[in-house]
């Protein structure tokens, strides 16, 4: 059991026996008793951990955000180790060089964000000393690299993991950049449709039937690239049945997400089929090889030969080169099938689809006036019909009011013409007897 000691000055220490025996002491200087009994109790823990040999998690969380002064106290008197100082780069290459769980892709994204970490606080930056209101600064100098929004923003979630690593281990006491927002939103003004015109310049410009493929399986597959056309083997066309398996690196670590099936649609498959006729001619027997065979090396830059393409056709590069291929792709079939339909198709969610790849294209814009203008047309005759039926509703409500018979009028007739029955409008006189229509 530990004790509380008061001096007549108002300083207070702990008094305890620890594990071998020996009576130690840990001056807390001027603290309220009850900052003492709370300390007090979590020495007490200490020491049964200690002989125990397992910390409480509470405590552990309590050890982690304590200060250096007190820290050094308690590691003075033997209950916790000396404290070691993290570094930032240190910890980072660790963490990095340890999620071997992770693609190449992720790992590249890792290594911008520890870049940009260290360069702003420095390679012997402590862990715990970096404060949310630093996370904060460090957030404004990326935006003062230059870069976009959404880079930002991802950047801003792959250091809030780090920490969170570095929070699971008991290295700091809190995550600094746990705030900072880190949800990529969807950017509108980076959206363009490239309709089928446009696709076929680029088709026509292409230097053999795997560029051609490599495009088509883009703008009519919807796939992504290069992670699914690379995955691409013969054996994933199933011929009879006008089918493609399709293999995501991507989501294959999500319940039966490794692989979809699309129709092998009619605008696809022409460039499929001269891509098979190449391959056979040139290797026999195909099925168990990759699709596109030429354009697999890492040194090959299909976003920088798709610009050359372009040009060549004679357009200017689109935003986001693949990913407008893509979202083109969805859109067009969002026009004709069930949304979780094409979704299964495209291989994203219904969400994901609605924010990022679904576009509002000029067609849209183009139908919508033209069946305005078609409304517009109908309006008048309608609004015709509606005021002579309401016309007629009138005077029929008049005459109830007035206890006559209404008239018996064709209410398409001119008005100047007047009614060929108002003869029949003479109304006896009122007596004690009910009116009638006639004297």
């Amino acid at each position: 059991m530990a004790t509380i000691g008061c001096d007549p000055n108002g300083l207070k220490r702990i008094l305890f026996v620890d594990h071998d025996g020996k009576r130690q002491t840990i001056r807390l200087g001027k603290a309220t008793m009850k900052q003492a009994e709370a300390v007090k109790v979590k020495v007490e823990a200490l020491v049964a951990a200690r002989i125990a040999g397992v910390m409480d998690d509470e405590v552990a969380r309590w050890l982690a955000g304590l200060g250096e002064i007190m820290h050094g106290r308690l590691s003075a008197v033997g209950l916790v180790p000396k404290r070691q100082a993290i570094r930032l780069k240190q910890f980072l290459d660790a963490y990095v060089q340890e999620r071997c769980d992770v693609k190449s892709s992720t790992a590249l994204v890792y290594g911008h964000t520890r870049r940009n970490l260290v360069e702003h606080f420095g390679p012997e930056k402590a862990l715990r000393e970096i404060t949310p209101g630093d996370a904060d600064q460090w957030r404004l100098y990326l935006i003062g690299q230059g870069l976009s929004d959404n880079t930002v923003r991802r950047r801003c979630g792959i250091a809030k993991q780090f920490f969170r690593a570095a929070l699971r281990r008991r290295l700091i006491s809190s995550n600094s950049f746990v705030d900072l927002k880190a949800s990529v939103q969807a950017n509108k003004q980076r959206e363009y449709f490239v309709n089928r015109e446009m696709a076929q310049k680029v088709l026509d410009a292409c230097p053999d039937p795997e560029w051609k493929l490599l495009f088509a399986l883009s703008r009519y597959g919807g796939l992504r690239c290069p992670s699914e056309h690379l995955q691409l083997k013969w054996k994933d066309v199933d011929w009879t049945l006008n089918r493609i398996t399709i293999h995501s690196p991507k989501t294959e670590h999500h319940v039966n997400g490794g692989s979809r099936v699309i129709p092998l649609f009619p605008e696809l498959k022409p460039f499929l089929v001269a891509a098979f006729d190449q391959a056979v001619l040139e290797h026999g027997e195909v099925q168990n090889q990759y699709i596109i065979t030429k354009y697999r090396s890492g040194n090959c830059n299909l976003r920088t030969q798709l610009e050359r393409i372009i040009t060549r056709a004679g357009l200017e590069s689109w935003p986001k080169l693949f990913q407008n291929l893509r979202s083109t792709r969805e859109t067009e079939l969002a026009e004709s099938w069930p949304i979780h339909v094409v979704c299964a198709w495209i291989g994203n969610s219904q969400a994901v689809a609605k924010k990022h790849y679904l576009q509002v294209t000029e067609e849209h814009m183009v139908k919508a006036a033209r069946a305005g203008k078609e409304q517009a047309a109908q309006n008048p005759a309608q609004q015709t019909a509606a005021e002579r039926c309401n016309a007629t509703q009138a005077i029929r409500e008049q005459d109830q009011d007035a206890d006559v018979t209404p008239l018996n009028c064709d209410t398409s007739r001119d008005p100047a013409s007047g009614c060929d029955n108002t003869q029949d409008l003479i109304v006896g006189d009122t007596g004690l007897e009910p009116v009638t229509s006639r004297v």
